[in-house]
Formats: C-alpha cells, structure tokens, sequence
C-alpha cells in the first residue's frame, strides 16, 4: 500500500472527488514507477488514472456501514502524533 494513500470510507464530510482522484494518482504513480510519464505513455497514465478514480467513486458510494463517521481533524491529528513519535529526535 502507498503510504501517500489515505483511507477515505466513512469520513464526514465524505470524501471528494479530488482526493478521490489524489488516491488513484498515487496508485498509478506506484505501480507505474513513474511519476510523471513520458509524452508516449501520458495517454495511458491518464486514462489509469480515471478509471481507477470511478471505480474507487463507485466503491466509496457502495460501502455501507453502521460506524460513526470518523472525524477528519481527529485522524488528521492521530496521524500527525504518530509520525512526530516516528521521527522524533
């Protein structure tokens, strides 16, 4: 898993079709290994990337659950403590 990639089911606000679209960027940049392609495969890179962005806006529109939507400046702030323990020096 891409450690740019962020889990986006069950947020409120919901997630947008920007981040959306943010995510299957980092998917394709990964399995790519490229992070800006050549002229010749730019076609393709882009045409990965909006697939796999509705797809994911398909998946993210299926999912049902019977959680509380989680906070995003709760996770954000989780995220945040983890990485400054992580790096701390």
């Amino acid at each position: 898993m891409c450690r740019n990639i962020r889990t986006l089911y069950n947020f409120e606000p919901p997630a947008t079709d920007d981040e959306v679209e943010a995510a299957a960027l980092q998917y394709v940049r990964k399995i790519s290994g490229f992070t800006k392609p050549s002229t010749v495969n730019e076609a393709a890179f882009e045409a990965a990337i909006a697939e796999i962005s509705a797809a994911s806006a398909r998946l993210l529109n299926s999912l049902q659950t019977t959680a509380q939507p989680k906070d995003r400046e709760v996770e954000a702030a989780k995220r945040k403590a983890a990485s400054a323990a992580r790096f701390a020096a």
